[in-house]
């Protein structure tokens, strides 16, 4: 029983590696798309993050004060 547990949780973890199924198209102009996409999908999720946690705000520690509402300019 343990032997076909083992052989069952292997074949899992090989399935998950992706040399089975390949995840970029054959074609050669297809997959720089393809690669392109996800390097800029990659590439904005910085942006998400810091706005997610509000990182990209003003800091109230600074001198100078910023005030983030709409008001007459000066």
């Amino acid at each position: 029983m343990r032997r076909y547990v083992w052989i069952l949780a292997a074949s899992l973890a090989l399935s998950n590696v992706g040399c089975f199924v390949n995840q970029y198209s054959s074609d050669p102009n297809v997959r720089m798309d393809q690669l392109l996409n996800q390097s800029e999908d990659l590439r904005q999720i910085q942006g998400e993050w810091r706005r997610f946690w509000m990182n990209d705000q003003p800091s109230h520690l600074t001198p100078i004060r910023v005030h983030g509402g709409v008001g007459p300019g000066g």
